[in-house]
């Protein structure tokens, strides 16, 4: 790996280390004790200071990424964060061990989360609020909330059967009901998670995010 590629990284995890180490964890003081307290897995003596510097920088920056992405699954976590794969798996194992992060299973996909935050129906909708498609059904539901598949499919440029398939897994995860056209079940939840992590999610859900107002919708009744 070139001096480059080793001081982006660097780069990468201080800035999601900052996150984690100012953040409030389940689990957070636990994992720090756990982190400076750690030995060598292999040879089963204390890590030199500096390679305890590195692995909770690491951790802290795991964490971060963790709380700033919820539901992101193992892949993306470590290509954003630019660590190796087995890297990924040893520091993601101490922090689930640790309880500061939680982790659930969504089709192919295992997905992260900070400990204690989430209820299993924001887990299942942020973990369709990851797949591009699938939110792209969302987000212009929110906005359309009378949109046909046709209608859906043209705006997101892809096939009509590439929306049904979307708005199987929405209906799988509790997050869609197509009785009749395609309604959301709970929208507030789903305009409260794309707001919330609207950076996370990418142009769309933050263009979402700046007009939110407009689509909340105020009922006394």
């Amino acid at each position: 790996m070139s001096d480059g590629v080793d001081e982006r990284k660097r780069r990468t995890l201080r800035r999601f280390a900052a996150l984690g180490a100012a953040g409030s964890f389940v689990g957070g003081a636990r994992a720090a004790t756990d982190a400076e307290g750690e030995t060598d897995a292999d040879a089963g003596t204390p890590s030199p200071a500096g390679d305890r510097s590195e692995t909770n920088e690491t951790r802290e920056a795991i964490r971060g990424y963790v709380a700033t992405t919820p539901g992101a699954h193992f892949s993306k976590l470590r290509d954003d964060l630019r660590l190796g794969t087995g890297e990924t798996q040893y520091h993601l194992r101490k922090l689930v061990d640790a309880a500061t992060i939680e982790t659930a299973k969504d089709g192919e996909f295992r997905r992260y989360f900070p400990a204690g935050r989430f209820d299993a129906a924001d887990k299942r909708a942020l973990g369709a609020l990851r797949r591009e498609t699938p939110r792209g059904v969302v987000l212009h539901l929110l906005r359309e909330p009378d949109a046909t598949g046709s209608r859906i499919a043209d705006a997101l440029d892809v096939s009509r059967p590439t929306i049904s398939a979307a708005a199987g897994e929405l209906e799988d995860a509790g997050l869609l009901d197509r009785t009749d056209g395609y309604t959301l079940r709970t929208p507030e939840r789903l305009i409260t998670l794309v707001v919330r992590y609207a950076d996370s999610f990418g142009p769309d859900a933050r263009a979402f995010a700046d007009d939110a107002a407009a689509y909340v919708r105020y009922d006394p009744e």
